[in-house]
């Protein structure tokens, strides 16, 4: 897999970010057993050593756990989950808010922008 890293964040958030996105979106599903550290490092041609950061951060989140002998898995915890979930949400919506205010846009004129692009993705 060629991965587009950004130059200004380190590749390890960058990584974190990804597999959150992926756990709270379902794609990654409570309680799968993730690959090891080598093979997704492999997978994401990084480092072993980004990997692992990596994972830690999201075993110190909670995302994460290891078993001893068996590897590293997603939690079980659907509460922390759907909270994480609602806190990327709301990291999403402060960037738009930022993004439209600094183009000017009056907090009643992004929400209309952003009704209309709803109503046009749902016809």
């Amino acid at each position: 897999m060629t991965n587009q890293f950004q130059s200004n964040t380190p590749i390890y958030l960058q990584l974190v970010n990804n597999f959150k996105h992926r756990i709270v979106s379902g794609e990654l599903t409570v309680g799968s057993k993730l690959e090891s550290v080598r093979d997704l490092a492999l997978y994401f041609e990084v480092n072993p050593n980004t990997m692992q950061r990596a994972l830690a951060e999201l075993e110190r989140d909670g995302l994460v756990f290891a078993e001893r002998t068996t590897g590293r898995f997603i939690t079980k915890d659907k509460e922390l989950i759907i909270k994480m979930r609602e806190s990327v949400a709301q990291e999403i919506i402060d960037q738009f808010i930022l993004q439209m205010s600094s183009l000017g846009f009056s907090n009643q004129e992004a929400v209309n922008l952003f009704i209309k692009k709803i109503e046009e993705r749902s016809v």
